[in-house]
């Protein structure tokens, strides 16, 4: 018989879940468009603890958002619209609450949310996610992956768990095949806010929201 393995206090302090089964986390309607209709760090901030769910033709793969940056228009170095309007930033410039699905290095796909007014080029960044639903299937996407943590803590690893690629860029996230859901707010006691990682132009703007001491956060790091 295995022996079953059981999660240390430290383990449910570092997460959103806790103790509780996955299936008692809320998920709710789809967050409207008027919820991205809104300045991008507003939104960031409000997207931690909703749930980011992606659907395909081998199921449903899901996670507690934990991690996000802004993005905030032409005049930050670091979005791309600093490059002005071309057919790879176009999508940031449409109707809020649309998908905006970029590839770097080569090798990964990154998942934005569209905010503010159509025309204003600016959006969210999901940096992290908490693992919902589809676990086996992460895996299976991500073979070479053993610990859960590891799953979607980064932006190219939630986009490949959940079989997010290129061609879900400027859909509607009211409705399938890619949708951000209502969850459990996150108390503000619980959040942190820092600069954003990974970039070299604008890197000192205070643009990246943490949920303080979850473990799923991107580099495997806790916050301090």
């Amino acid at each position: 018989m295995s022996r079953q393995k059981t999660s240390s206090p430290e383990d449910l302090e570092s997460s959103l879940l806790g103790s509780r089964p996955r299936t008692q986390f809320h998920r709710g309607r789809a967050l409207p468009r008027a919820f991205y209709e809104r300045d991008t760090e507003i939104v960031a901030r409000d997207l931690l603890g909703t749930v980011l769910e992606c659907e395909t033709g081998d199921g449903v793969a899901s996670g507690i958002i934990v991690e996000t940056e802004a993005y905030l228009g032409e005049h930050d170095l670091a979005c791309h619209a600093a490059a002005g309007r071309t057919a790879r930033t176009e999508p940031l410039y449409g109707a809020p609450g649309t998908s905006y699905v970029y590839f770097i290095y080569g090798m990964y796909w990154c998942f934005n949310a569209v905010t503010r007014a159509e025309g204003l080029p600016s959006a969210v960044l999901i940096r992290a996610l908490e693992p919902l639903d589809g676990i086996a299937l992460m895996h299976k996407r991500r073979p070479q992956v053993r610990s859960e943590v590891e799953l979607t803590n980064g932006p190219g690893k939630l986009c490949t768990a959940l079989a997010i690629t290129g061609s879900l860029s400027a859909k509607n996230l009211q409705r399938k095949p890619l949708t951000i859901r209502e969850g459990e707010p996150v108390p503000d006691d619980k959040v942190e806010v820092t600069t954003r990682i990974g970039i070299t132009r604008s890197a000192d703007w205070p643009l990246r929201w943490i949920v303080r001491g979850n473990r799923f956060v991107s580099r495997g790091k806790l916050s301090g």
